[in-house]
């Protein structure tokens, strides 16, 4: 009561018009490990891999590349070999499996099968987020309470109540009264009446197959996928691919590859190959740790990590270049940790002068090694007695622009000024998702930052409507409003000179969530002569570097 009070008076006491004012246990014996000789290494392209660091193990990652293929009406994805070298696609034909080999490429297609009837498809939603983590952090609330989930990702982030479990129609929807009878009102039942399916085929000398599932792999273990049929677009991906089923009536095209191949399609797109050594070095240490902590991320679907940036960013070989090969090679095998177990190795573009802790983004514990840290080779800012919580503090802050590490970054500080009509519009999008019953609002009356962290990131975000004020947490806000580009600023509302609300100046600092590393602070303090373990210290205190082992744990 005392904090709807609070927020409801801050509210009112807004100048509206004025100018001036942005696990599941994972059963991979061990996740495959295979030992990789040097020789095969070097093959690779690492060739100044270390002594000690070339005899640790290698582990075989699953990543999505393609992870909702035939989600639109004939979607079209062609595979082909390395020059001399041929495709071969195993799959399983009735009771046999079958085994086509061809030096040609293949396209694999959908199209729309109509069903002999309608079939209908239902889960229950308990929650739909932005981030693995916030869906994480509400998976684990419910099995306290009982609850058997799993997270899956048809476009956001959702936990559902598992489907082998609540399996019946009857068992859904007692499930559903039950939850909502404690007072949730957020979880739904997505209904699904299916009267066509996507359906996969391809064909190799002039012969149509169609199998769900096809394993694709060459002898140089080189395959090039092209998405989207443009000249000069295919990727070049190390490994074996296979294309199956996912829970969305879809298909997902899997690639499989070591860890330290992997690595050569994420670093060179993470932070780039003109970085200097040490910040390429930091960097793919985290890299190869983030991985490694986040193999359950989709178990729902048979993989382990997607290629985009809801886990890191992979695009295969085409990017590989000398420079991050030989930071790969040099620390081959090493894990950032904490107290012997893998670090949540966390990290993002820009933090805008000051890293966040776990907390000021998602739900969850915090991690020690995770609190905020002001970016900046000679801190200047004392956050111990100028906590960016208090909103004149936290403006004085952003209106700095020299002296931190990100200070020539073009995204350090931004300034968005948006209509109310198009913030009422991303808002009321954004509620329809959640299923939150505010979705029905009209008109936005006024919004406030009613509290920051230490950080100075948005904790609770208020919106006055015309029936009723709601709150917005954390990283909630991003998805809310399309200005902001972190949770690192503050709002200013605007007339432009009429009677009425014009909008709102989004004002702030950062891209992304600012917690851990800032890829772009490390490249400046890698400049300033900081070797990569000093840069992991100083954005993970107490944290320490290991070679990867089975002591460590996952």
């Amino acid at each position: 009561m005392r904090q709807k009070h609070r927020v409801t008076k801050q509210l009112e006491n807004l100048p509206q018009h004025t100018e001036g004012y942005n696990r599941i246990s994972m059963k991979f014996s061990f996740w495959r490990f295979s030992y990789t000789v040097l020789t095969a290494f070097c093959l690779l392209g690492l060739t100044a891999a270390s002594g000690p660091a070339s005899k640790t193990k290698d582990v075989e990652l699953r990543i999505g590349i393609v992870q909702r293929f035939g989600d639109k009406p004939k979607a079209k994805l062609q595979l082909e070999p390395t020059k001399g070298d041929r495709l071969k696609l195993k799959f399983q034909a009735g009771n046999k499996q079958q085994t086509l080999v061809t030096q040609n490429p293949v396209k694999l297609e959908t199209v729309m099968q109509a069903l002999p009837q309608p079939a209908v498809e239902e889960v229950v939603v308990l929650g739909t987020y932005r981030t693995f983590e916030n869906a994480e952090d509400s998976a684990q609330n419910w099995r306290s309470q009982g609850i058997e989930v799993e997270i899956a990702q048809p476009e956001r982030w959702q936990v559902w109540a598992k489907r082998d479990v609540y399996s019946t129609p009857l068992l859904r929807r007692l499930l559903l009264q039950s939850i909502q009878s404690s007072g949730n009102k957020i979880g739904k039942i997505d209904t699904k009446v299916l009267k066509q399916v996507p359906r996969v085929s391809w064909v190799v000398d002039g012969k149509r197959y169609s199998p769900t599932n096809v394993e694709i792999s060459t002898e140089n273990n080189l395959i090039r996928v092209d998405k989207d049929e443009k000249p000069g677009n295919a990727r070049l991906y190390a490994g074996r691919l296979t294309l199956q089923p996912n829970a969305y009536g879809t298909y997902t095209l899997v690639n499989e590859v070591p860890l330290e191949t992997y690595l050569r399609g994420v670093v060179p797109y993470e932070i780039g190959t003109d970085a200097p050594t040490a910040a390429l070095e930091a960097q793919t240490i985290l890299a190869r740790t983030y991985a490694l902590r986040n193999l359950d991320r989709f178990a729902t679907d048979n993989y382990q990590l997607c290629a985009d940036t809801h886990c890191q960013v992979y695009y295969g070989l085409n990017g590989a270049a000398s420079k991050t090969d030989k930071a790969i090679a040099a620390t081959r095998g090493m894990v950032l940790t904490y107290e012997n177990q893998l670090a949540d190795a966390l990290y993002s573009s820009t933090t805008g002068g000051v890293t966040a802790s776990f907390s000021d983004v998602w739900n969850g514990k915090d991690r020690p090694y995770l609190r905020p840290v002001v970016d900046t080779a000679n801190n200047f800012w004392n956050l111990s007695k100028q906590s960016l919580d208090n909103e004149k503090n936290f403006k004085q802050f952003i209106s700095l622009q020299k002296g931190f590490n990100e200070s020539t970054w073009d995204m350090f500080r931004w300034r968005k000024e948006t209509p109310i009509e198009d913030i009422t519009k991303d808002l009321q999008k954004f509620l329809q998702v959640k299923n939150n019953p505010y979705a029905k609002f009209k008109k936005i009356q006024a919004m406030a930052v009613v509290k920051r962290s230490q950080s100075g990131r948005i904790l609770e975000l208020a919106v006055k409507t015309d029936i009723g004020t709601f709150i917005l947490h954390k990283d909630e806000v991003r998805s809310a409003f399309a200005a902001p580009r972190s949770t690192l600023f503050y709002l200013e509302p605007l007339n432009k000179g009429k009677p009425d609300l014009w909008g709102y100046a989004f004002i702030g600092g950062g891209l992304g969530h600012g917690v851990g590393l800032s890829q772009t602070g490390a490249q400046n303090l890698a400049k300033l002569g900081w070797s990569s373990p000093k840069i992991l210290q100083f954005y993970y205190p107490n944290t320490q570097i290991k070679m990867l082992s089975d002591e460590i744990k996952f």
